[in-house]
């Protein structure tokens, strides 16, 4: 058996990984991790849950050197902010017990947090395109120290138009970097990013080429618009785990909020979220507190989730490429699983296309949820402590005052006690004044009521 020593890590980075119970490395780490130990540009296609994090962590933490205040000495580039968290989940523990930091930054949160990181100094940065070019326009960093650079996701990156930023973002490392790319496909403009950036790299394929689509159940159900939401109710109460995908953030809220009417535990993710409720989003889905995650194409590539049954395409996906992504988070290592596609009259033409480029062959047929397989699905409950804390900093964050728990009717309520200790509220000595006061504030809030009616009633 192959252990992570033989592959030229240290003693006390293989005790951070076997605290895990990490102990033996999967294929993409033995093939990857001795050369880029060596110093070696590398070229790697992969599937996402193929072990590829630590394939390229290891040997970051392990060679890169130690970072002042606003110079990091390695960069990962990845497309979204999820797999970007899902990095440095990975990553923090093992170089924090190296005595190195790991910093992620993406859009979508504030900058103070990320600001302060750098400033204190991080070895590891991990970073969406745009947020870093924007890092670098405010001279809040500098690259000039990178020794390391790994493109994570590259395809995902260029199909999302990264491309210029991250040549860009390349170019401002001027200390003649060592490449590291992981990729699904090595075509296209991921072929130019290897010839442009990457010197003699080492090429290593892991896994099949595409995703295969011989190990799910395609079904393509022509559904009525109005019958949609019915239809996907009673697929994922027979399937058990799913994720359901739609075209736009309109669609996942007002999706979520039909199905939440028929009592199915879920949870709805989109650009559209702060990173916060994204983070719950995916936390609540990933840990079996919520059966289904209802998202726009943000999750289809870079989200690992073992566990789930069945993959629902709400709304058709943009082209067969996108159609693999979505339905690759089912059937994972070694697993089977059921694809849905609900196919309103106009769309039949747009399936026939996709069905063609990516090899099945599949018939139209009405909806047939019940003969679905049953899978038993038991939702964890959360800790109420937790959710109570949860609550409260979401209140405080909302920015709505607290309310004062001593003295709850405020100043103008309170008389002057009577000797004992004791405050009323309606003492006979402010009884007049108290009543005065709330005719007038009657007549007030009675104006002003009716003058919301008036709008309210003249509006389209």
């Amino acid at each position: 058996m192959v252990r992570f020593s033989d592959l030229g890590i240290g003693p006390g980075l293989v005790q951070s990984l076997s605290s895990q119970g990490i102990t033996e490395p999967f294929e993409v780490q033995i093939e990857s991790i001795p050369s880029l130990m060596n110093g070696r540009d590398l070229c790697c296609r992969a599937p996402t849950g193929s072990g590829k994090t630590l394939a390229f962590g290891l040997p970051l933490i392990e060679r890169t050197k130690p970072a002042e205040s606003k110079r990091p000495t390695a960069l990962i580039l990845t497309p979204t902010r999820e797999l970007a968290e899902q990095i440095r989940n990975v990553l923090d523990p093992l170089a924090w017990n190296s005595r190195m930091k790991v910093l992620s930054v993406y859009g979508g949160t504030s900058y103070g947090r990320q600001l302060k990181g750098l400033d204190k100094g991080a070895e590891i940065l991990v970073a969406c395109p745009g947020r870093l070019i924007d890092l670098l326009k405010r001279k809040a960093l500098t690259l000039e120290d990178v020794g390391m650079v790994v493109l994570d996701e590259a395809d995902r990156m260029a199909d999302m138009g990264f491309m210029e930023p991250v040549c860009s973002i390349i170019e401002k490392c001027t200390s003649n970097p060592q490449m590291i790319l992981f990729s699904a496909t090595l075509d296209r403009d991921v072929a130019k990013l290897v010839k442009l950036y990457q010197d003699d790299p080492v090429r290593i394929e892991i896994g099949p080429k595409e995703i295969s689509m011989d190990s799910m159940e395609h079904l393509f159900w022509k559904v009525k618009p109005y019958k949609k939401t019915e239809i996907a109710v009673k697929s994922v109460r027979r399937a058990g785990r799913s994720i359901i995908f739609c075209r736009t953030r309109a669609g996942v809220d007002r999706l979520g909020g039909e199905m939440q009417l028929d009592s199915i535990p879920l949870s709805t993710l989109h650009g559209g979220l702060n990173q916060r409720q994204r983070d719950r989003a995916m936390n609540k889905f990933s840990t079996g507190r919520s059966m289904v995650l209802i998202a726009t194409d943000v999750a289809a590539r870079g989200i690992d989730v073992e566990g789930v049954n069945c993959v629902i395409h709400y709304d058709p996906p943009d082209d067969a490429k996108a159609y693999k992504h979505r339905s690759g988070r089912t059937a994972r290592a070694g697993q089977t699983g059921v694809v849905i596609s609900f196919i309103k009259g106009n769309e039949q033409r747009i399936y026939g296309r996709i069905q063609k480029q990516v090899g099945i062959k599949k018939r139209f047929s009405e909806p047939r949820p019940e003969d679905l397989k049953k899978n038993d699905f038991k939702i964890i409950k959360e800790d109420p402590n937790k959710a109570n804390r949860r609550n409260g900093r979401e209140a405080r964050s909302s920015g709505k005052p607290r309310r004062n728990q001593r003295g709850r009717g405020g100043k103008g309520n309170r008389s002057r006690g009577n000797g004992n200790g004791r405050i009323y509220r309606n003492s006979p000595s402010n009884a007049n004044k108290t009543g005065k006061n709330r005719n007038r504030g009657n007549k007030k809030r009675g104006q002003r009521s009716g003058s919301k009616k008036r709008k309210a009633d003249s509006r389209p």
